[in-house]
């Protein structure tokens, strides 16, 4: 019986033995095995909120998120370490004034590109925007070719390489025009003068869609009448395409074809026209 008293006597001896770093701090056995426990169970936790967070992502995804998942996680291990040995009565409120001072100068030094890192940090985690789809961001489409932490990189129809900021997703509406597939519905309007066989119109605009190869059968191209214009009648041709990127040159090609079809079928398509009335004074 003695001898286990005196085993948990050298063990209460043993953890409150104390290091002495500095005039007042004073760091004891016990303080360095909570902090361990501590650290042991963030770093499990934190492992669960990561593989939560990646388990539906790709693995080009998957492997970008896991680097700044790291550096996160060393800033977090710091503010625990600083938390932890406070609340075991070390004081170390010069360490959390210096700190605090220096992560808000750091914060408005790099204000833009932590915005830029946490913006590519949401596209990861909530897959709004992935590699190959057709994105329109400030009145400019690209093709997306590669996501980066701060960046994405888009090519452009024009094969003109677009660089975008991350922080730009959450300040800017973005249209995503392939998240629902890269089937899209493309549309053409034209007018052609009063007097003109609209049936006839109908007619040639559907051929037009229907002889071009980019063109798709299903859904079947639509020919709408939408209005009576000011000087003329107003059509929108309306069609199915499996490629949105490349829509304009299929679009140039129906031009083309109804201005030539519309010219052997006599059907004018007119210009806008403005009757000048003079007034004299006699």
């Amino acid at each position: 019986m003695e001898d286990v008293k005196s085993f948990f006597v050298s063990i209460g001896e043993f953890l409150d033995k104390s290091i002495d770093i500095g005039q007042d701090i004073h760091i004891s056995m016990m303080d360095i095995i909570i902090l361990a426990i501590v650290l042991i169970i963030a770093r499990a936790i934190l492992g669960v909120i990561r593989r939560l967070m990646t388990r539906r992502m790709p693995v080009d995804d998957r492997k970008k998120f896991k680097v700044v998942f790291s550096y996160g996680k060393w800033v977090i291990y710091t503010l625990i370490f600083l938390i932890t040995m406070h609340s075991v009565g070390i004081n170390l409120t010069g360490v959390f004034a210096a700190s605090a001072a220096l992560l808000i100068g750091i914060g408005l030094a790099l204000q833009t590109l932590f915005q830029d890192i946490i913006a590519g940090i949401f596209i990861l985690v909530d897959q709004t925007v992935h590699v190959g789809d057709i994105i329109e961001l400030e009145g400019k489409v690209g093709r997306v070719e590669e996501i980066k932490l701060r960046t994405t990189r888009a090519v452009t129809i024009n094969n003109k390489v677009l660089i975008i900021p991350n922080h730009l997703y959450l300040t800017n509406s973005l249209y995503n025009w392939t998240q629902n597939g890269t089937i899209t519905r493309e549309s053409i309007s034209v007018g052609v003068a009063y007097g003109s066989d609209v049936q006839l119109v109908k007619k040639i605009l559907m051929q037009v869609a229907n002889e071009h190869p980019s063109v798709l059968h299903d859904p079947p191209p639509l020919v709408l009448f939408n209005d009576f214009g000011d000087s003329a009648l107003m059509f929108k041709l309306i069609f199915t395409m499996g490629d949105s990127f490349q829509a304009v040159i299929p679009q140039s090609d129906m031009r083309f074809e109804i201005d030539r079809l519309f010219r052997e079928n006599n059907i004018k398509i007119p210009f806008p026209q403005r009757d000048v009335h003079l007034f004299t004074n006699t």
